[in-house]
């Protein structure tokens, strides 16, 4: 059973939980879970996705219930209608807010887009940054004799394909966990000393004007045990008042660290 953040006639939002496919996918035709699916049988009805959170992150994940309604919340994605605000877990110490515009070329995956054009431009990329909290352990990693995490509030303007891990590693503060843009030794480290051990990334809040309504909705999805454990242990309980504490079912984790 997956949380249920939101459900109406037209569309319905669930807290994807880290390490769950959106949809089946032939590149991933082993697995058995996916969300979609999921969501189908618990709610006895389709669902029809309108955008997609990358395996490993966590958080809101919105599906239409019609072709129309889904095609409609489609379009405010596109036209960047809706205030996504993600909440991260950095390398180091950031502190201040900025907004960073960075563009980002293509990342090309060898199968899925061995058609695409290598030679494309590099595409605008935008995100505002607002550091929340810091914290210094005495965990020695790499030539440093502490370790210290940020936790960021992340809210990106553009949809870059990992614009979030891409653009706090071009700050040179990557995503904790993240095993494809960050730094291997401090990922084992958090993974080892603090359970962190998949990346370190949740859509915390979704803001939408109602496709058919028009009401105004904030969708919010809750911190998963792994981030309570961590916000416990580094002092940041009350960092982010807003979000709920929930609890899942354990899944594999396929972006994991300790890989």
């Amino acid at each position: 059973m997956l949380e249920i953040l939101y459900q109406d006639e037209w569309l319905v939002a669930v807290n994807k939980p880290a390490g769950w496919l959106v949809h089946r996918s032939w590149l991933d035709r082993h697995e058995s879970v996916f969300v979609m699916q999921t969501v189908r049988d618990q709610i006895g009805q389709h669902v029809f996705t309108v955008h997609r959170l990358d395996r490993p992150t966590s958080g809101v994940l919105l599906m239409g219930l019609s072709s129309e309604v889904a095609r409609l919340l489609c379009g405010q994605f596109e036209q960047h209608q809706m205030q996504k605000t993600y909440h991260a877990v950095v390398r180091g110490w950031l502190e201040g807010e900025e907004t960073l515009d960075y563009a980002l070329t293509e990342e090309l995956d060898k199968i899925a887009d061995k058609f695409s054009n290598p030679e494309k431009a590099p595409q605008p990329a935008v995100t505002h940054w607002r550091a929340l909290a810091k914290a210094e352990l005495p965990v020695p990693v790499s030539r440093y004799d502490t370790s210290r995490y940020t936790l960021m509030e992340l809210k990106p303007q553009t949809g870059r394909k990992h614009q979030l891990r891409r653009h706090m590693t071009h700050l040179r503060h990557p995503i904790i966990g993240d095993s494809a843009h960050g730094d291997l030794r401090q990922n084992r480290s958090a993974a080892q000393h603090f359970g962190m051990k998949r990346l370190m990334l949740h859509a915390s809040e979704l803001r939408l004007d109602h496709p058919v309504t028009g009401e105004p909705l904030v969708l919010r999805a809750g911190l998963d045990s792994v981030w309570q454990e961590m916000m416990t242990t580094f002092g940041w309980q009350d960092a982010l008042p807003d979000l709920p504490r929930v609890e899942f079912a354990a899944s594999s984790l396929q972006d994991s660290v300790t890989e």
